[in-house]
């Protein structure tokens, strides 16, 4: 059985529909990407399996339950969100950050105790934040933030880790930095991972498999090689990208091209 089974989900925001009867499964263990044009209903996807957007059609089951027979603790403890877009006037140290992914384990008193702590610094370790734990966030460069943020998640101890866009704006070094980090938790912690990105070629470099989503709707679900056609993604995408072989890794390799670039390359 699936780890996660979408069946048939739509969305709205308002009247406005933004996810159209999707259906995918997810497999324990996967590195899943979801991938589409701006628009597309990718984040709005992820905020539903992170039980933060209501379904007006459909139901999503995590380990064979309907996320809504969750409890808010019990859904924490079994996905965690590493949201885009992040506060950096939050007035904590990254310490308190990272302690905070806590909480779903906490009773009533909700106070931390010595394996609370101890799991804060084993998920600043790992994430290579400890020596920040002092400092608050906004005195942290983007990507130490993100990585900080990923510690919180990994404190929850949860199996499932969503992720919206968790290299935007970061420079090639740090995003590749938070793409292995991502594939560490799932080779080492037997984590699964779900992903928003934008990136075709950092989603074609990790990834298992991919939902391509343009409009709402699917448009395919596959590996790499099976999504990233160029065909497939011209379409998709509403412009002329190239596809090839990535030399070092043999997976697909996405170009975009240009008309510009197309009556240079022909002087």
């Amino acid at each position: 059985m699936s780890l996660i089974d979408i069946r048939g989900v739509s969305l709205q925001y308002g009247d406005r529909q933004v996810i159209k009867q999707v259906s995918v499964q997810i497999e324990q263990g996967e590195f899943f990407v979801i991938i589409g044009p701006n628009g597309a209903g990718k984040t709005t996807l992820l905020k539903a399996l992170s039980g933060l957007h209501a379904l007006v059609g459909g139901d999503i089951h995590v380990h064979q339950r309907p996320i809504a027979d969750y409890a808010k603790k019990e859904l924490a403890r079994t996905l965690a969100l590493v949201p885009q877009q992040i506060n950096a006037d939050f007035p904590f140290t990254v310490a308190e950050t990272v302690l905070m992914g806590r909480y779903p384990h906490l009773g009533l008193l909700a106070v931390e105790g010595k394996k609370d702590l101890e799991m804060a610094e084993q998920a600043m370790a790992f994430t290579e934040v400890g020596h920040l734990a002092d400092r608050r966030l906004a005195q942290l460069s983007g990507g130490e933030r993100q990585r900080v943020i990923i510690a919180r998640a990994i404190c929850q101890q949860s199996k499932i880790l969503l992720l919206d866009e968790p290299t935007a704006s970061l420079d090639p070094a740090h995003q590749l930095r938070i793409m292995d980090l991502m594939e560490r938790l799932r080779c080492e912690a037997k984590v699964t991972i779900v992903m928003v990105s934008h990136d075709l070629n950092l989603a074609a470099s990790y990834a298992d498999r991919l939902l391509l989503l343009k409009d709402g709707e699917v448009e395919k679900v596959g590996t790499p090689q099976q999504v990233l056609t160029g065909e497939q993604l011209s379409q998709s995408y509403g412009c002329t990208l190239l596809v090839d072989e990535n030399p070092l890794l043999g997976r697909p390799r996405v170009s975009l091209v240009s008309a510009g670039a197309a009556v240079k390359t022909n002087r």
